[in-house]
């Protein structure tokens, strides 16, 4: 077998999830509702209720961002906030009836969407890929990881 190069899987990997991604998107558009607040949705629909700060890195949002959405969401009347019953000072964000039945259809269209996306690999492929890329991301966590505290260090003396 041919060894690739490094630079080889890093241009696959990037068409491919920016191929899925459109797959992603364009099938949330069509529910009415954006990346983020179908994200948010999605997260608490199988993770149950969680603070606004734990949802954030969830869905790859920004502290602010994050509360923007939630927000919004509000408005329309797919979460609510309520008080954490054993801290006063935090709030944890739930799903409405509304919200869940939405996201509960939503995301059972999205996972079938997702499913013709990725037709290309068999189950035992999808398997595999997912194994290796989960291998590969936590490699390159690590070495992000220990860049960034030999930066630290070198900073503080």
């Amino acid at each position: 077998m041919q060894k690739a190069p490094a630079i080889h899987l890093w241009l696959v990997l990037w068409k491919a999830h920016d191929a899925l991604r459109e797959h992603a998107v364009r099938d949330i558009s069509a529910t009415g509702l954006g990346f983020s607040d179908f994200a948010v949705l999605e997260a608490l629909l199988h993770k149950g209720p969680m603070p606004v700060n734990a949802i954030g890195p969830k869905v790859c949002l920004t502290p602010g961002s994050i509360s923007v959405a939630i927000d919004r969401l509000e408005r329309k009347a797919l979460v609510e906030r309520k008080l954490d019953p054993d801290d006063r000072r935090a709030r944890i964000v739930h799903l409405t009836a509304d919200g869940c039945a939405l996201i509960g259809g939503a995301f059972a269209g999205h996972e079938a969407a997702m499913a013709r996306a990725v037709s290309g690999l068999s189950a035992v492929e999808r398997a595999e890929a997912v194994k290796l890329l989960r291998k590969l991301g936590k490699k390159a966590r690590l070495l992000l990881d220990e860049s960034d505290a030999r930066l630290k260090a070198s900073n503080i003396q």
